[in-house]
């Protein structure tokens, strides 16, 4: 039997999962890894230790397959967006730990741009907002603080890649042989490729202060082979690595959201709903983001409209790891379901400020709303509502954007597992919630994307027939009871802003 491989490098976790002709997992491998906060705001990563653990988990997966790499047809990236390493393609030296997407150092780098380029000059540009979010600000942070890298840079030794661009170097042989690319997708999150002609644009290279030949060559989605596994790697069958996907771009290929006006929301360790708008570049005027969705080689991109949320999934991670009420996710589910409602409690879990639709680098967390009454159970139940919350935030901006009346939602990632947040999420959206039988629809669409530049599939209606429904929540909520526990969210969300200053966020 064939398969196709997606190697899914997400924020807090690598997998491997291995695909059959008809979209189903036949075997998978998953290993988290270190969340690194050197100081309240900042979140990093060890680019060597989630290189070692993919190498694990695909070794893992093709164990669990009775498998070999010669029954690999393909392999396709997703990751983990915007996250941010510099190393030396010629000796493999990293430079400094991996400045993930959620890390707020950037900010007052951030601050300079907003003076000096208005916010219609950089979406126009970009499609983007000003905000540390995007790779640019996290490597001019790198650029003016680590010793030697500026040096270095100059002397055409050191390459800022993304995730995708760090594994793909590592598939195809590392020093000096590894291929050196990212996909459109990832270089729509650099706030350095312009969003028209998906080059690197010169305005914002020259803004930033960021040499060109120490980013990788942007390259198309899927449609072409950007380079072999080597025999000293994991997979020793000189495997094609031909296709790469943003992690939310892949979830909405592999949503198989394949036309204008189809979209879908991601509820992992951020949560991320995107609309298709075709070739069309759509600007959103209630922050939302403008994005490549992906693009096959030869052909013209197609675009997205995005809104991003940074902590979704990652809160109840929060609550197990940090406030210690449930030693496992599942018990926040079954906490949260003992009680009939919030009790009055809600969370806002701006860790890293608020993303869209208010791009508020200077909020930070709150629990409104506490009393003597509260329990546990509350505070694991608003944890579950917040992040429906916060989508139900982005659903309106993008329906007013877009001008699209979206009437389902297709929803993926880990958190759709949890029935209190979607029945929440489905009261709250006032319509159908719909997840499919194939639930990891990030990695699916990276292997989509391998499989059809290699023959494994050959038509996007193809891919399209494989998707099933697999769960549906309707809304059973009193329209008055929403309406209130919207306005009580709105309060708590007024309460997190202004909390702290941006001034020396980069120092």
């Amino acid at each position: 039997m064939k398969y196709v491989g997606a190697l899914d490098q997400g924020t807090t976790s690598t997998r491997f999962i291995l695909f059959d002709e008809t979209g189903t997992p036949k075997a998978s491998h998953q290993m988290e890894h270190k969340q690194i906060f050197p100081q309240p705001g900042w979140v990093e990563h060890d680019p060597q230790e989630i290189w070692t653990n993919s190498v694990s988990v695909i070794v893992e997966t093709i164990k669990k397959a009775r498998a070999s790499a010669k029954d690999i047809q393909a392999i396709g990236i997703t990751n983990q967006r915007e996250t941010i390493i510099a190393w030396e393609p010629a000796t493999g030296k990293v430079w400094y730990n991996a400045i993930v997407w959620q890390d707020l150092r950037g900010a007052c780098i951030i601050d300079d741009l907003r003076e000096a380029m208005s916010a219609e000059r950089l979406r126009e540009l970009t499609g983007l907002i000003h905000s540390p979010y995007f790779s640019a600000s996290k490597i001019v942070w790198m650029l003016e603080n680590v010793d030697g890298l500026r040096a270095a840079v100059d002397r055409g030794e050191v390459v800022f890649g993304t995730m995708d661009s760090w594994l793909v170097w590592n598939l195809t042989g590392g020093a000096g042989v590894g291929v050196v690319v990212t996909d459109v997708t990832n270089a729509s999150r650099y706030m350095l490729m312009n969003i028209s002609s998906l080059q690197w644009d010169a305005h914002m290279l020259s803004a930033f202060g960021i040499p060109q030949h120490s980013l990788p060559r942007i390259v198309p989605s899927f449609g072409e082979v950007y380079g072999y596994s080597m025999a000293k790697g994991p997979l020793q069958g000189h495997i094609p690595v031909c296709g790469i996907l943003g992690d939310q771009q892949a979830a909405l290929f592999g949503q198989a959201c394949f036309t204008a006006g189809m979209g879908k929301s991601t509820y992992g360790t951020g949560c991320f709903l995107l609309v298709n708008t075709g070739e069309k570049l759509s600007f959103s005027s209630r922050g939302l983001l403008t994005t490549v969705a992906y693009q096959e080689a030869g052909k013209a991109p197609q675009y997205a409209l995005e809104g991003s949320i940074a902590v979704a999934g990652s809160l109840v991670q929060w609550v197990r790891d940090n406030l210690k009420i449930v030693k496992s996710a599942p018990e926040v589910d079954a906490l949260a379901e003992s009680v009939p409602d919030c009790g009055g409690v809600y969370i806002v879990p701006a860790f890293s400020g608020l993303f869209a639709p208010y791009w508020r680098s200077d909020a930070r967390g709150v629990i409104a709303g506490l009393t003597g009454f509260a329990t546990s159970a509350h505070i694991c139940r608003a944890a579950l509502e917040s992040t429906a919350f916060q989508a139900k935030d982005i659903f309106d901006a993008m329906e007013a954007d877009s001008d699209i009346k979206i009437h389902v939602l297709k929803v993926d990632g880990g958190l759709t597992n949890s029935r209190p947040l979607m029945e929440f999420q489905a009261d709250l959206l006032g319509i159908p919630v719909i997840r499919p039988q194939v639930v990891e629809t990030t990695a699916l669409g990276a292997a989509y994307a391998a499989g059809l530049s290699s023959g494994f599939w050959h038509t996007f209606e193809e891919l399209a027939l494989h998707w099933k429904e697999k769960s549906r929540w309707v809304p059973a909520m009193d329209p008055q009871v929403r309406d209130k526990k919207i306005l009580f969210w709105n309060k708590a969300v007024q309460r997190t802003l202004d909390w702290v200053s941006t001034e020396n966020s980069c120092q």
